[in-house]
């Protein structure tokens, strides 16, 4: 009998030209192994949408070969969409304690119970799914208990970095295991998969000893309260805050479930080395001189529900801004939420307080590489074909000429986007057929229920608002009963604009005497494209315009 070809393909579902949606299928002949399945969180032009996910279908197909999850890390877009993959899908999820632990919180929150088996994976620990055999590798990132994979398959090692940085000088014990991962490499690697986001950025990425220096040197000069915001996965840096605060000798509250959340997570565990002394709630908190207080709240990122946003519009239940406070949002500023941290950063000043950000000091690091990073990685790998993964269309293409600075064959760097499958047999490759990998959006219970034209009038009714027109017509005489009267949301305000809404009504009228009774669509049809006529000639503004035509019978 003809012995089968070896062979893995590899299935990019998300991540691959966008930062966020990180989910990646490896197959071979015989099984299949998911890596993350991660959301992400809309732009300014998903009006409306909660969250994006990638296209699972493609998963589904696959779940009689699936074998089981491998997650690299807990942060969102590597975990996010797993609750909405899960509930058809029953196979083991292997990863780091604190990661499962995270997953376990997010089925609580989703109502998925415990069938899900989670097995929880030491570092260097190895597992075995269908014909493949999976390596973890700690590695340095803004979240603790991150691994980088190292795979095991019939065509040939493969090696993925997960997101990582290699912090020269770590604390805590979060380093990269660069000599696990060089051993594991020493036996020659096929295919590697590598973090691209900082491509763009020369030299090594901010120690968390820098960071923890320069926050030492805040908390040193500061008079008043010292709040600070990060974001709330940040364990390592939340021990460092608090670290800060028992030397001194401050007491530390903490306002925002989700860092509530995994704080208490992280404690339980023993992640966390947090003792009451120095730990209190916030009502013991507004007792105290302001000099003796340090508050970790929610908000990074000026979401308007966060602790730090109520804080700075003084809306908070329990707190609010003093004069001489020192403010400290020690994370970096998203793309897309700029404009809305400026904000925060104003309101924050108005009430009197003093804002530090890592704009002016260096109060944040990133947990991914920057480019001397990635070549050292690279040339300790030294891969036959590589892949970038984890970044925008422009951070791919940089990463595989880094990687071909690094010695890998130009032929051998390979950009891959969203829905290009590549396999690899023992000494060729292939490109597939191109699948399907467009995103999905999630609004409230819907999903994927809106399309571009419904994001298009989404955008118009924010921009230009919407007009709604009611007729009432005796359908057997063809006189109006009542009627054209007008409502209007988000267009101007009536009382000051009477002038416009009787011209339209004017515009109405004439459209209604040339449309013969009976003919109720052509008359809404007419009416409509009237109306949005009027309007942009008028006030030079498109708003939405509903016309509503009520035909009875007296």
């Amino acid at each position: 009998m003809e012995e089968i070809e070896k062979e893995l393909t590899v299935y990019p579902i998300g991540g691959l030209g966008e930062i966020g949606l990180n989910c990646l299928l490896l197959e071979t002949a015989s099984s299949a192994v998911l890596i993350d399945c991660g959301l992400m969180f809309p732009d300014e032009l998903h009006y409306g949408v909660d969250v994006v996910i990638p296209r699972l279908e493609f998963i589904h197909a696959k779940k009689d070969r699936l074998k089981g999850i491998v997650l690299t890390h807990g942060h969102e877009d590597h975990i996010g969409a797993l609750p909405w993959l899960l509930p058809d899908i029953n196979v083991p999820i292997f990863s780091s304690s604190f990661t499962l632990a995270l997953v376990q919180n997010k089925f609580r929150e989703y109502d998925l119970g415990d069938k899900i088996p989670l097995h929880p994976v030491s570092p260097r620990e190895q597992v075995d799914l269908g014909d493949m055999r999976f390596h973890f590798f700690p590695v340095c990132h803004s979240i603790i208990q991150g691994y980088a994979l190292g795979i095991e398959t019939p065509v040939g090692r493969v090696f993925h970095s997960g997101d990582f940085k290699i912090d020269q000088n770590p604390l805590g014990g979060n380093f990269t295991d660069m000599e696990g991962i060089e051993e594991f490499s020493s036996h020659g690697v096929k295919l590697m998969f590598s973090d691209s986001t900082n491509v763009e950025r020369d030299g090594y990425a901010l120690t968390e000893k820098e960071v923890k220096d320069s926050l030492q040197e805040v908390f040193d000069s500061a008079e008043g309260r010292i709040l600070i915001t990060i974001f709330s996965s940040h364990i390592q840096r939340i021990q460092e805050i608090y670290d800060l605060t028992r030397q001194f000798g401050k007491k530390l509250g903490v306002s925002g479930r989700s860092l509530n959340v995994n704080i208490e997570i992280a404690r339980n565990l023993g992640y966390l080395d947090i003792s009451d002394e120095h730990f209190c709630n916030l009502d013991e908190l507004a007792k105290l001189p302001d000099e003796e207080v340090v508050l970790l709240v929610t908000g990074s990122q000026g979401e308007p529900m966060s602790a730090m946003a109520r804080l700075a519009e003084g809306n908070h239940r329990q707190l609010r801004i003093h004069a001489g406070d020192t403010v400290i949002i020690s994370s970096r500023f998203i793309p897309g939420n700029t404009k809305t941290i400026n904000r925060l950063i104003n309101n924050l000043y108005r009430s009197g307080a003093e804002v530090v950000y890592e704009k002016v000091k260096e109060v944040h690091a990133s947990g991914h590489a920057q480019a001397a990073e990635l070549k050292r990685m690279l040339e300790m790998v030294s891969p036959k074909y590589f892949v970038p993964v984890h970044g925008e269309y422009r951070h791919l293409i940089k990463h595989t000429r880094l990687a071909r600075d690094c010695g890998v064959a130009p032929e051998r760097s390979i950009l891959l986007e969203d829905g290009n499958p590549l396999t690899f047999y023992e000494k060729d490759i292939s490109f597939g057929e191109q699948f399907s990998a467009k995103s999905v959006l999630v609004d409230g219970k819907g999903v994927d229920d809106i399309d571009l034209e419904v994001l298009k009038e989404r955008k118009i009714l924010a921009d230009e608002g919407m007009v709604a027109m009611v007729l009432v017509v005796d359908e057997v005489s063809g006189e109006i009963v009542m009627g054209p009267s007008f409502q209007t949301k988000g267009f101007i305000f009536e009382q000051e604009n009477e002038h416009v809404l009787e011209g339209a009504e004017t515009v109405t009228l004439d459209v209604f005497d040339q449309i013969a009774t009976g003919m109720w669509d052509k008359l809404r049809a007419r009416i409509k494209s009237a109306l949005r006529r009027y309007f942009r000639k008028t006030l030079d503004r498109d708003p939405v315009v509903v016309p509503i035509v009520v035909n009875i019978k007296n």
